[in-house]
């Protein structure tokens, strides 16, 4: 029998264009691999699938979405349920902490709050014309309810107590020691991604400090540390992405992703090969 997978996506996402996403385009490679590829979207209908991935792109899961994942003989990434840096960030700082060195404030939420600000915007535009417009003047008035648009607007501070107090106050944000992996003036992420038994991981090269796809002037692919791959285990990750350094000979944790999006499409040539290698992770479940 054809071998079929459902990829549960939140209801709001019907209307993203979802090319967005990796998973779409690890779709289209399992289909042309003989497998059918069912979109999910919501908890209203319940599709039959060998197995289900789960792919609600909030930092937090909610319940109803559990519940659809635990419908099937086996799901991916059932166990990822909350991907908050308060939840697993080993390097958070309180105020009262008694740290010297430089520390970076962060969105509390995966990838700045995005993901949670636009399902807002989705729900504000079900809603009156008269709650919109409220809102956004709210936003205007006050500056403090205003957010990080993305990672590129992370702060970087010399000492924990150079970092205004409105930040330490907002529960959205967190403060992190700053643990760079750095060589002279030159900085490095390291970018591992996977699926079941298979794998990659790239180091991305940058002169800023908030490394992206935007800064990136050069990346080399590299082996995986083993303590990184065996927290991915620990955590439960099935599918997703880890972002980490290698600071001081020991590897730092700096976020995790378990919807990845396109990110470093842009800049890596042999991406279509990468996809491929990673989408035949999927029989590691299948012969499971």
């Amino acid at each position: 029998m054809k071998r079929r997978i459902a990829i549960l996506f939140h209801k709001e996402d019907r209307r993203r264009k979802l090319s967005c996403y990796q998973i779409y385009h690890l779709s289209r490679i399992w289909r042309e691999l003989g497998i059918k590829v069912d979109f999910v979207f919501g908890v209203d209908k319940f599709v039959p699938a060998d197995l289900a991935i789960l792919h609600i792109d909030l930092s937090v899961v909610p319940d109803e979405y559990l519940e659809l994942a635990r419908r099937y003989p086996f799901t991916l990434n059932r166990d990822v349920v909350d991907i908050r840096k308060s939840t697993n960030s080993r390097n958070l700082l309180r105020a009262q902490d008694f740290y010297r060195g430089p520390v970076i404030v962060k969105s509390n939420l995966n990838y700045a709050g995005l993901p949670e600000r636009r399902l807002k915007q989705r729900r504000l535009a079900h809603s009156s014309r008269l709650r919109h417009w409220l809102h956004n003047w709210y936003q205007t008035l006050n500056p403090e309810a205003l957010r990080f648009d993305s990672a590129q607007d992370y702060r970087i501070y010399d000492d924990i107590h150079d970092v205004p107090k409105k930040y330490l106050k907002r529960p959205e944000l967190v403060v992190e020691r700053f643990l760079p992996e750095q060589e002279g003036e030159l900085f490095f992420v390291r970018i591992y991604q996977f699926l079941g038994d298979r794998e990659t991981c790239t180091r991305i090269t940058s002169k800023h400090p908030i490394i992206s796809s935007v800064t990136c002037i050069g990346r080399e692919t590299v082996e995986p540390h083993p303590e990184i791959v065996s927290l991915r285990h620990s955590l439960g990750f099935d599918y997703g992405k880890f972002d980490y350094v290698i600071h001081r000979g020991m590897p730092v944790l700096f976020d995790t992703n378990k919807t990845v999006g396109r990110g470093w499409s842009n800049i890596a040539s042999n991406q279509e090969a990468r996809w491929r290698h990673r989408a035949e992770g999927i029989f590691t479940y299948f012969d499971h």
